[in-house]
């Protein structure tokens, strides 16, 4: 995995754009100069975020969302699982 997360994201797990392994390390949101930790699905080309509507939910359960468009920057929490070992030995 490389250090720089994917262009689009989702923690929904039924979307085509979620992915386990990026999630678990960790991604860090910054939309519009501002930290934000309530992101349900992002798009850093396009410049958009998807945030839950307080906790509203549709008919299946999912909590409903809102889309916010401006400048997305994102970056892993967490190095790779195989950075710090390759680190230690260089």
């Amino acid at each position: 995995m490389t250090d720089t997360p994917p262009d689009r994201l989702s923690t929904d797990p039924s979307s085509p754009h979620f992915d386990q392994a990026a999630l678990e390390r960790g991604i860090g949101i910054r939309f519009k100069g501002i930290e934000r930790r309530d992101v349900e699905e992002y798009d850093r080309p396009a410049g958009w975020i998807r945030v839950a509507l307080g906790k509203k939910v549709d008919r299946h359960g999912r909590p409903l969302t809102i889309k916010l468009t401006g400048e997305v920057e994102a970056w892993f929490e967490r190095p790779a699982a195989g950075a710090d070992e390759d680190a230690a030995e260089g």
